[in-house]
């Protein structure tokens, strides 16, 4: 700390050639002075963060919102500039971006010791064509939309999730707001990401995936642990919600409430492909549930042990692998919302 002045860390060896291009990128003035910290991420739908950036600071200012913005540059980079923002004074933090990047500024909120995670306000200004999160909370595509629920100041508590994996033979720990997918859903998760990074977008890419992905998938038999229930059975997948959308409007837990200190599981178990295809309308119309070989679970500690590995996702970010431990952070962060949830 220098006058007023904070240095965020680079992140990488981008974000470090970045910062002797650009010096100026490494810092952030009089943070306390300012409302809301606004974390960019430029590449977010397809360079649209970057490209509508001028527009929404533009309402942002005509709404007379007081903020600093800063972009990131690299996988992750959300991650270290909400842990540094807060560090340095700030509670309320815009992202404008993807589901990716909220989940890396969620992990900072969570991964920081300067204040409880309750004095932390979030805000989204989606950049792209998903709104699986935003949309339980009423969060608009509309830019202008987004930004009129930011001035409002009407918050609402969320649960967050928490889940320990392996990554190789490295514990890691990962916190999320939406949901988080094992099995067959981590692999589709995967391949759609290999796809965004190369310039493929758009609502109906997941949906692809997962037909593409049926030939390639097996089941695994999957040890689960619900709050001492426990569950043996082959698995094609697994879904562990705080939200109920995800895929880009498919609901894989229909009845998840977003602040009832609990976690929606919604268990998948050996079915034929053709009964998957055929059940796909059951996935956007909210009966999944129904099917026979479907089943529904809550609980705040899911223990999942599996022969072979089974891999995982969390908010669309591929991650690691079993064994996975996953527990409730209940009424733990501050959403800027619309007025009633859906």
């Amino acid at each position: 700390m220098n006058n007023g002045v904070f240095l965020l860390m680079p992140e990488c060896l981008i974000c470090y050639i970045y910062s002797v291009v650009y010096p100026d990128y490494l810092y952030m003035q009089n943070l306390r002075g300012n409302d809301w910290m606004v974390i960019v991420n430029p590449n977010a739908g397809k360079g649209r963060g970057e490209k509508d950036w001028e527009r929404i600071s533009g309402l942002l200012v005509l709404h007379h919102i007081s903020f600093e913005h800063i972009f990131t540059c690299c996988q992750k980079h959300a991650i270290t500039l909400a842990r540094d923002g807060i560090l340095n004074g700030y509670r309320n933090i815009v992202v404008v971006g993807g589901d990716g990047t909220l989940n890396e500024v969620v992990n900072g909120v969570f991964t920081q010791e300067a204040c409880p995670s309750t004095d932390i306000t979030l805000a989204l200004v989606k950049v792209g064509t998903g709104n699986d999160w935003g949309k339980m909370f009423g969060i608009p595509l509309n830019y202008e939309e987004a930004v009129r629920i930011i001035r409002t100041k009407r918050t609402r508590l969320q649960d967050v999730g928490a889940v320990e994996y392996m990554l190789g033979s490295v514990r890691e720990k990962r916190y999320f707001l939406n949901i988080a997918g094992l099995g067959f859903d981590a692999m589709v998760v995967k391949r759609t990401n290999l796809q965004k990074e190369k310039g493929k977008s758009g609502k109906a890419l997941y949906l692809m995936n997962l037909l593409n992905c049926l030939l390639q998938y097996s089941y695994t038999t999957t040890e689960i642990d619900i709050d001492g229930l426990r569950i043996r059975h082959p698995v094609f997948t697994m879904s562990i919600g705080i939200g109920k959308y995800s895929g880009g409007g498919m609901m894989q837990t229909p009845a998840a409430v977003p602040d009832d200190g609990l976690f929606d599981i919604t268990l998948i178990k050996k079915i034929s492909k053709i009964d998957i295809i055929l059940s796909l309308k059951k996935l956007y119309d909210g009966s999944i549930l129904s099917h026979p070989k479907i089943e529904g679970f809550r609980g705040k500690i899911i223990e999942i042990t599996s022969n072979p590995l089974i891999h995982l996702e969390t908010d669309g970010e591929s991650l690691g692998h079993s064994p996975v431990r996953f527990h409730i952070i209940p009424r733990s962060i501050q959403i800027a919302c619309n007025q009633n949830l859906e």
